[in-house]
């Protein structure tokens, strides 16, 4: 069900708070829309507000996009960096928006993505981290030419990351997500990485992890 406006469509679940509730903000994957991560929301703490975005990019015969794959690029799968910094930055508006709309908690806003939301999720929390509190990142990996230039000499002390993939993703590979706690780490923030037996797609034992991991981070 939409709600009231922001710059992109979305669904939106009210919080059980009465006032200034912390928020998780669902990007979805590739080819999907702002119906499927939503999927999750009566599964989640009723505290929290949850908004999950629909896409900018319209795909035929259906389907969004954060940005584009050229799946017959002569080097294998490329992705249009110029459109994903873009949608990074459009979704960074929407926080704001999000924030002042629904009337949020600015000091608590969690991004929930999967797949290509995973990978903009990470993108905006790395690019404009004094936005974004916790970051659940299914099924993704961190782009680094998407983040903002100067992105490592920002203030992440505050920043907590979880992250998760299927061992036998045949979209993306494993050792694409296993190079994201390093690269977190390298950078000071906390983060937590788990893998499951599974292919491009969140398990039950994935999902009640993320959701255990996201309730000790108050």
């Amino acid at each position: 069900m939409n709600f009231k406006s922001l710059s992109l469509e979305h669904n939106y679940r009210p919080s059980a708070l009465s006032s200034s509730p912390p928020a998780i903000i669902m990007l979805h994957g590739y080819g999907s829309d702002e119906n499927d991560l939503f999927s999750f929301a009566s599964e989640l703490p009723s505290e929290y507000a949850i908004i999950s975005l629909k896409a900018p990019h319209r795909m035929q015969p259906f389907g969004n996009a954060w940005y584009s794959i050229h799946f017959d690029n002569t080097d294998g799968k490329w992705s249009d960096d110029a459109e994903a910094i873009a949608s990074r930055d459009l979704v960074n508006i929407v926080i704001d928006e999000a924030i002042d709309t629904y009337e949020l908690d600015p000091s608590n806003i969690t991004l929930l993505g999967f797949s290509q939301g995973t990978i903009l999720s990470l993108a905006v929390a790395l690019s404009y981290p004094e936005k974004v509190k916790n970051v659940i990142g299914l099924s993704g990996y961190i782009n680094v030419p998407i983040l903002k230039e100067g992105y490592a000499n920002s203030d992440f002390s505050h920043l907590n990351v979880y992250t998760s993939h299927g061992t036998v993703d045949q979209v993306i590979p494993v050792e694409w997500a296993r190079r994201t706690q390093p690269f977190l780490k390298e950078l000071g923030i906390d983060s937590h990485y788990s893998e499951f037996p599974v292919g491009h797609g969140v398990s039950p034992q994935n999902f009640y992890q993320f959701k255990d991991w996201l309730a000790n981070q108050s």
